[in-house]
């Protein structure tokens, strides 16, 4: 399998970085003798008999590759973003996307990049994920994308899409492990990356709501009434119907209000789990739950940890 870098002007470097060195590492691995006793050799990663993981290039170059993988720009904010996806070579990079998708390529891309895949039309009608401060800029700019933020890494048909900046690392390491699931552990373990499933843990929901005016306002309502919260109330406070608030909440961040409210409930209990000796039945009664067990289902659910997992994080 041969893997194609598609280093674009003002790429990420570090997201560049990652993905090259954990192929390289993949690479170097498959290589020696004892990953080739264990299996690591044809049909993985790399090896003597195996095509290399790894590749560079511009975008003259995308059509070639098994797999094409677009790093992150370097912009940090929407406004930033929308001027980098705007330049001559990112648009030149789309049409030479389009066209190795259509040659039956991969194309992979992780943080920001996803926004290249979406200008150049790969991602309609399909799942993704991005980094997740930029979601609401995300579904404003391709509202026929499925996008699930919460998720590291999202499949869908010959497209793969990462989340935030690291996730470049889950990426390159879910290329080797479609080659060799013990190769990747094994890159893994000498990169000392521990899994991440998913981003829920380390998004800030009050960032995201802070991109609609009427959402902040709910946000911060809502953040003080916790216990006791009704959406006939919160959409009184905010001065909207409840239908509008429903709908203004779901366009920015592709959940109900009700969802968003168990996220501000899951981070003010993970901050007081984290910073207090509080018990859990207080804590489920300060975010509005008369029984600590719906918490601690609900912590699991949003988290993956425990509630002891949590209190030593």
């Amino acid at each position: 399998m041969h893997v194609q870098v598609l280093v674009l002007d003002g790429v990420f470097d570090a997201g560049l970085a990652l993905v090259l060195d954990t192929l390289d590492t993949a690479n170097a691995l498959a290589s020696a003798p004892e990953q080739r006793a264990r299996g690591g050799g044809r049909g993985a990663a790399a090896g003597p008999d195996a095509p290399r993981l790894r590749g560079a290039g511009g975008p003259a170059a995308a059509g070639a590759a098994d797999v094409i993988v677009v790093p992150a720009l370097g912009a940090k904010t929407p406004d930033a973003l929308a001027l980098a996806l705007a330049r001559r070579d990112v648009v030149d990079a789309t049409a030479q996307l389009q066209a190795a998708a259509a040659g039956g390529a991969r194309v992979t891309a992780a943080c920001t990049a996803t926004f290249v895949l979406g200008d150049a039309g790969l991602l309609a009608g399909r799942r993704a994920t991005t980094t997740w401060w930029l979601a609401p800029f995300f579904r404003a700019r391709f509202p026929a994308v499925a996008l699930d933020e919460a998720q590291m890494v999202v499949e869908s048909d010959n497209v793969v899409t990462a989340g935030s900046a690291l996730a470049h690392l889950d990426l390159a390491l879910w290329l080797v492990r479609r080659r060799s699931p013990t190769l990747a552990r094994t890159v893994a373990n000498h990169l000392l990356y521990d899994a991440r499933p998913s981003q829920a843990p380390f998004v800030m929901p009050d960032h995201l709501a802070h991109a609609d005016p009427l959402v902040a306002r709910f946000e911060e309502w809502a953040r003080g009434h916790l216990a006791g919260f009704t959406m006939s109330a919160a959409a009184r406070a905010v001065g909207a119907t409840e239908r509008t608030l429903e709908r203004r909440v779901r366009a920015v961040l592709g959940k109900s209000p009700l969802s968003f409210v168990q996220d501000l409930r899951v981070a003010h209990a993970v901050h007081r789990l984290q910073t207090t000796d509080a018990s859990l039945d207080a804590i489920a009664a300060e975010v509005g739950y008369s029984e600590a067990t719906t918490l601690r289902t609900l912590l699991r659910r949003r988290t993956g940890r425990g509630v002891r997992e949590l209190r030593r994080a």
